[in-house]
């Protein structure tokens, strides 16, 4: 972790531990070392710097491309390290910054459903981040977090204290159909894609707020 990180890093876990009385469940299911995908839920603005604080390795984030023209925010972000896409986050320079990142070694956190609920029942995984795991070599630790919407999701305009959780999963591993995609045709390709998403997705949902 660098200066800047660490700061945040620390300034979030104080912040979730006296506002919101947090809890991080099996945090070390994820490799302490190497690259990995971090696959979760989004239910609000809280979700990434809670799922990162309760790691004790740094996580790369994505943020839209459209707050980096935020000067001092801008600068912020790139002291972290923080990844620009596009509102889509799947294609193009981002999907290339994400495979840059993981061939580096990273821990990257990434949102199947794409955006924050609305309703605070988890939403169905888009393709984009199967894309992501068949272009990389990465396991993928599904992620949870329980509380966030109540906290701080689209109806409020304010975060309230609310009891936060986050749990990790044993990561996934997709040899076979990383395999496939190597030969397969471009439609089977794209089954492929959300096949992943739809599996990653599945491992979220099997997650509970609780000691396994």
């Amino acid at each position: 972790m660098n200066a800047s990180y660490k700061t945040g890093w620390h300034f979030f876990r104080a912040l979730f531990t006296v506002w919101f009385g947090w809890r991080v469940l099996h945090p070390e299911r994820v490799p302490p070392s190497g690259p990995v995908i971090l696959a979760c839920n989004h239910a609000s603005y809280i979700d990434p710097p809670l799922a990162g604080a309760g790691l004790k390795r740094p996580i790369t984030y994505l943020a839209r491309q459209s707050l980096f023209r935020v000067p001092l925010l801008s600068a912020l972000l790139r002291s972290w390290q923080v990844v620009p896409v596009d509102r889509d986050g799947g294609t193009g320079q981002g999907l290339k910054a994400i495979l840059d990142r993981l061939e580096r070694g990273a821990a990257i956190i990434l949102f199947p459903e794409g955006t924050r609920t609305a309703d605070g029942q988890l939403q169905p995984a888009r393709a984009g981040i199967g894309l992501a795991v068949i272009k990389s070599a990465a396991p993928v630790v599904p992620m949870r977090v329980f509380g966030t919407f109540d906290a701080y999701g689209r109806h409020r305009s304010w975060p309230r204290p609310r009891r936060l959780t986050v749990k990790c999963g044993q990561p996934l591993t997709f040899d076979a159909l990383r395999a496939e995609a190597r030969i397969c045709s471009k439609p089977r390709l794209k089954q492929i894609y959300q096949e992943v998403a739809d599996e990653i997705m599945s491992a979220i949902a099997k997650l509970e707020p609780k000691e396994d």
